[in-house]
C-alpha cells in the first residue's frame, strides 16, 4: 500500500513538473511555427470525417430518440430546441473530445514513445535541438487550438443532423428549424461549453506526450505508452466536465 502511495505521488509530482515545463517553454523563443501548423493539419483536418460522421449520427440518433417521448405530451415543437440545446451544452463537446482522446492522443503516445525507444528524442538533445519544444509544445498547442474548433463544427453538424432526424416523420422547413435553433441558445449556453474545450484540448495533448516522451524502453512501451494515454485523457475529460458543470452551476 505505501509503495503504491508513494508511486501515484511521484507520478502526479512527474506530471505536474511536466506540465510546468510547457508553460515555461512556450514562451522562449525559437518558435516551431512549422511543426505547429503540420500538426494542427495532422490533429484537426485529418480528424473532420471522424468528427462529421459522429457528429451527425449524434444529431440523428438524439432527435430520433427524443422524438416520441415529446409526442406523448404534444412537445414535438420543442425537439429543435432541445436537441441544439443537448447537443452545444454537453453532448458535442464531450463526445468529440473522447474521439479525439482516443485518436490523437494515443497517437501522439505512440509516435512519441516510438521515437523515445529508437532513441531519436536522444538524438535531437545531441543535435542542439530541443525536443521538448519541438515535439511536446506544438503538439500540446495544436491540440488546444483545434479541438474546440472540432468540437464548434461537430455543433453545426449535429444541428444538421438533427434536422434530417425531424424530417423522417415530418416536413419542416430548413429556415424555420435554424430560425429556432438559434433563438433557444443564448451566450451561457454556448460560453460555458466552449471554454471547457480548451481545457479538454490542452489535457488530450499533454497526456498524450507526456506518456510518449516517458516512455520505457522496449518496443512494447509504445503500445502501453497509446493505450495508457487513451485510457487517462478519457478520465481526464470526465473529471474537468463534472467540474465544469458545478463551475458553470455556481457562476452561471
Amino acid at each position: 500500500m505505501i509503495s503504491y502511495l508513494k508511486e501515484t505521488f511521484n507520478n502526479v509530482g512527474t506530471v505536474t513538473l511536466f506540465a510546468l515545463r510547457f508553460f515555461k517553454e512556450v514562451f522562449k523563443p525559437p518558435y516551431e511555427m512549422k511543426e505547429f501548423i503540420k500538426q494542427c493539419y495532422v490533429i484537426g483536418y485529418k480528424s473532420l470525417p471522424l468528427v462529421t460522421i459522429t457528429g451527425f449520427i449524434m444529431g440523428l440518433v438524439l432527435t430520433l430518440q427524443s422524438r416520441p417521448t415529446l409526442a406523448k405530451f404534444g412537445a414535438e415543437s420543442w425537439l429543435p430546441s432541445m436537441v441544439a440545446l443537448s447537443l452545444i451544452r454537453e453532448i458535442a463537446p464531450v463526445i468529440t473530445a473522447l474521439i479525439c482522446a482516443g485518436k490523437v492522443s494515443s497517437g501522439i503516445g505512440a509516435e512519441l514513445g516510438s521515437m523515445k525507444v529508437t532513441e531519436q528524442i536522444d538524438a535531437m538533445e545531441v543535435s542542439a535541438i530541443n525536443p521538448y519544444k519541438y515535439l511536446v509544445v506544438t503538439r500540446i498547442l495544436a491540440t488546444t487550438l483545434m479541438i474546440p474548433l472540432l468540437v464548434i463544427y461537430a455543433d453545426g453538424i449535429g444541428v444538421i443532423g438533427g434536422y434530417i432526424g425531424i424530417n423522417i416523420h415530418s416536413d419542416v422547413n430548413f429556415h424555420r428549424y435554424l430560425a429556432q435553433v438559434l433563438e433557444s441558445i443564448t451566450f451561457l449556453d454556448i460560453f460555458p461549453a466552449t471554454i471547457k474545450t480548451f481545457f479538454f484540448g490542452f489535457f488530450i495533448g499533454m497526456i498524450g506526450c507526456y506518456k510518449g516522451f516517458n516512455a520505457a524502453n522496449g518496443t512494447e512501451s509504445v503500445g502501453k505508452a497509446a493505450n495508457s494515454a487513451v485510457v487517462t485523457a478519457s478520465l481526464t475529460i470526465f473529471i474537468i466536465d463534472m467540474l465544469a458543470v458545478q463551475i458553470t452551476d455556481l457562476f452561471f
